[in-house]
């Protein structure tokens, strides 16, 4: 049985970003239709006194909050004072609304990032705050760190039912291709494409290509937020207590190096010369695999085979190019 009534109002914060739009297509298959949604020309949601306004006016009974300001390790590391500013002031805005406004639950979307960049692996959520994180995204961390400080400091002061969810890295359709600032399965995929399409001998990667990833397709996380979110009363109230943050992994369990990433690609691609590796560039974090044990005892796992959700990706990236 479902938490959520089909009549009850879901807001989506960043409902045209990869994640947002993705939870918004799950809503919809799910008979989910009372969804608010507001783009950045109509609400800055970095602006307290608008965010107020709009969250009295329309009186969310849930809200997912995926709206960020994100990018890869050069625009992490580039644009650190956006970072840091940007995500705490979207964040602070939307959680305290939400109490003010009555919400019922709250989700809130984080990064893999906040987690040591030396940690055990795989990485469990209680290693939140465990040890020093990796310096290049390091606003951004602080920032996502604080948003889960918050919804777990509300929800003992207050009573809120805020959890907070840590995807690993996501792609997928509505990803960001920008040549400088995407991620890194996007980023290798314009390249390999247009590696290809120039005829291209050889084809050069960031890094040395050690550092080993965990990728999630962003349909099954979109399916692991509303699922979380509609959890009957009694399991989420498990997830919220004093003892621990409202903190649950959401990946795969599996992961891979860049190298084998940067090959698997090209396959799927067509590229077929040489990939070059260029060791002077940052590799950043070398292991980040989510523990997500916990997830999984809750009912909920990945369904989505690497090699089709890698497929759906290029086809979509090719289709935005005709």
């Amino acid at each position: 049985m479902s938490y959520i009534l089909p009549e009850q109002k879901i807001y989506i914060a960043g409902h045209r970003g990869m994640v947002g739009s993705a939870i918004v297509r799950e809503l919809n298959k799910l008979g989910y239709h009372n969804i608010v949604t507001r783009t950045h020309a109509e609400l800055d949601l970095t602006n307290q006194l608008a965010v107020n306004d709009f969250f009295a006016l329309e009186k969310p009974d849930f809200v997912f909050l995926a709206a960020a300001k994100v990018g890869g390790i050069y625009a992490n590391n580039v644009y650190r004072g956006d970072f840091i500013y940007q995500n705490l002031m979207i964040q602070n805005n939307i959680i305290h609304a939400s109490y003010v406004n009555g919400v019922n639950r709250l989700m809130f979307l984080g990064s893999s990032c906040i987690y040591p960049k030396n940690c055990p692996q795989p990485i469990k959520e209680e290693y939140l705050l465990t040890g020093p994180l990796e310096q290049t995204n390091q606003p951004y961390a602080l920032a996502k760190i604080a948003g889960i400080e918050m919804c777990w400091s509300y929800n003992r002061q207050f009573g809120t039912q805020y959890m907070a969810v840590m995807p690993t890295n996501l792609y997928g359709p509505g990803d960001n291709y920008h040549p400088e600032n995407s991620h890194v399965i996007p980023a290798l995929i314009r390249k390999a494409h247009e590696a290809k399409q120039s005829g291209a001998k050889e084809m050069v990667v960031w890094g040395s290509g050690t550092p080993r990833r965990e990728f999630l397709y962003c349909e099954d996380m979109a399916e692991a937020c509303v699922y979380l979110l509609n959890l009957p009363e009694e399991e989420y109230k498990k997830q919220l207590n004093d003892q621990h943050p409202p903190l649950i992994n959401i990946g795969t369990g599996v992961d891979m190096t860049i190298r084998e990433l940067a090959t698997t690609i090209c396959d799927v691609v067509g590229f077929k010369g040489e990939l070059v590796f260029d060791a002077s560039k940052p590799d950043g974090t070398m292991r980040k695999l989510q523990d997500v044990s916990k997830l999984n005892g809750m009912g909920w796992q990945a369904s989505m085979p690497f090699i089709d959700g890698l497929t759906n990706a290029y086809s979509e990236f090719s289709n935005h190019l005709q």
